[in-house]
């Protein structure tokens, strides 16, 4: 039969006595598994601790990038609103600009036609409502991107619609710049536009310019910007300049006693031109000017803004 048990015998080191100790087998092998079971647990409760330390971690750095995030994403959100907000103040501003021209200038095609916006069938006043349904508060990161490309999409229309306005304001700018709205010379007038009795023939006829008198030989200057396209002696008129405006207005100096300028010369409001004179037929010193708009006289006066 086996024993059931072992003997442990401890032996001293020095004179003492020696020890026996009754072990039982059965409990031995308790103690073993015991022991091997604990140092098993340990060993899993190492690794699961360890991994829980590393979950701990990914979640901390987790958590520091969804607050980045957040904010990202909010500042992404308030850069958003802003620009609906100032789109929606580009385009009260291009509307008011538009009602501007429309009052100042009715046959001008710019003016008078629909805007950007009217054109693709979108009501002007659906513009306040759009840039209001874009304002963010909560939305996704996949709704603000496609509302910052509706925002795109608006800005690019708006940059064409503020370039027409340009193109028009630089046209009215050239105009007024070609627009004879000042005295070519100062004096006084002696004839008017309109129909008079001819001083050579007494008869009633057409006087096409006006007639302003003045000492021999004072300074005839330009009332706009413009191009010389003739300088000669012409007829009755004796020494005749006449400059281009543009537009279709041209106008005409006779009786000069000296021209200044030669053909295909630019000239600017202002500059000297001329000198009043007596040249072809004329009673005394004086500048007989016209401004004709598309070949037809018209009366220097609608187009003179300073008094006399």
């Amino acid at each position: 039969m086996a024993k059931k048990s072992f003997t442990l015998i401890v032996v001293p080191e020095h004179d003492q006595a020696v020890r026996r100790y009754q072990v039982d087998r059965k409990l031995l092998r308790q103690l073993v598994v015991g022991g091997g079971l604990l140092v098993v647990g340990l060993a899993v409760a190492a690794v699961h601790y360890t991994h829980l330390l590393y979950r701990a971690s990914e979640n901390r750095a987790l958590r520091d990038e969804n607050v980045a995030l957040r904010t990202q994403l909010k500042g992404f959100r308030e850069h958003v609103e802003h620009m609906a907000s100032t789109l929606e103040r580009v385009e009260r501003f291009d509307q008011k600009l538009r009602a501007v021209t429309l009052l100042s200038d009715p046959q001008r095609n710019l003016a008078l036609g629909p805007t950007a916006m009217e054109t693709k069938g979108v009501p002007p006043s659906s513009s306040e409502s759009e840039f209001t349904a874009l304002s963010p508060t909560s939305e996704s990161p996949k709704t603000l991107a496609a509302k910052l490309e509706t925002l795109s999409t608006e800005a690019a229309r708006q940059e064409q619609s503020l370039q027409q306005l340009q193109t028009y304001f630089l046209e009215q700018k050239s105009l007024l710049a070609s627009t004879p709205s000042v005295w070519p010379a100062r004096g006084w007038i002696t004839s008017d536009f309109g129909q008079r009795t001819d001083p050579y023939t007494a008869e009633r006829m057409m006087h096409e310019g006006l007639d302003i008198a003045a000492p021999h030989g004072k300074e005839v200057t330009a009332p706009a910007d413009g191009t010389v396209i003739f300088a000669g002696l012409e007829g009755s008129y004796g020494n005749v300049l006449v400059i281009d405006h543009g537009y279709g207005v041209k106008t005409r100096y006779g009786h000069l006693s000296k021209v200044q300028v030669h053909p295909g010369e630019h000239v600017h409001r202002g500059d000297l031109i001329g000198a009043v004179g007596n040249t072809g037929r004329s009673t005394g010193p004086h500048l007989h000017y016209e401004v004709r708009v598309n070949g037809l006289p018209e009366n220097p006066r609608k187009f003179i803004l300073d008094d006399e």
